[in-house]
């Protein structure tokens, strides 16, 4: 079992950045694949980006490509989502999820385990 902790959110402007941090408990954290997942008002959770157990591939949704990267560090238990040229539009509470099942990177249902999340808010 792992428990997720995310930190980093805040209020910036369009073309801004932000630096999104998930700490993870547990001694086993380069096991799970990581993902980041954001929820807009009145709009359901949606993928964002995932990287897999080693960090050898990574996954984005297509509003996010060439803007947002994932990594992450094994030796310290934690995932990151560096958020650059922020858009209006990315306005949500962005929150991050694990599993070490073989399930889809893209899927809500293909977590076990979500942090409780931090909120986004982009002014224009």
């Amino acid at each position: 079992q792992v428990q997720l902790a995310e930190s980093g959110g805040g209020l910036v402007q369009a073309g801004g950045s932000l630096r999104l941090s998930c700490a993870a408990s547990g001694r086993t954290f380069s096991s799970y694949r990581m993902g980041w997942f954001r929820q807009a008002p009145g709009k359901e959770r949606e993928f964002v980006a995932a990287i897999t157990w080693g960090g050898g591939s990574t996954y984005y949704v297509d509003s996010v490509k060439g803007r947002f990267t994932i990594s992450r560090d094994n030796a310290k238990n934690t995932v990151y989502l560096q958020m650059n040229s922020l858009k209006p539009e990315d306005t949500a509470v962005y929150s991050c999820a694990a599993s070490q099942r073989y399930s889809s990177a893209y899927s809500v249902g293909g977590y076990d385990y979500w942090g409780q999340g931090t909120q986004v808010t982009v002014s224009s």
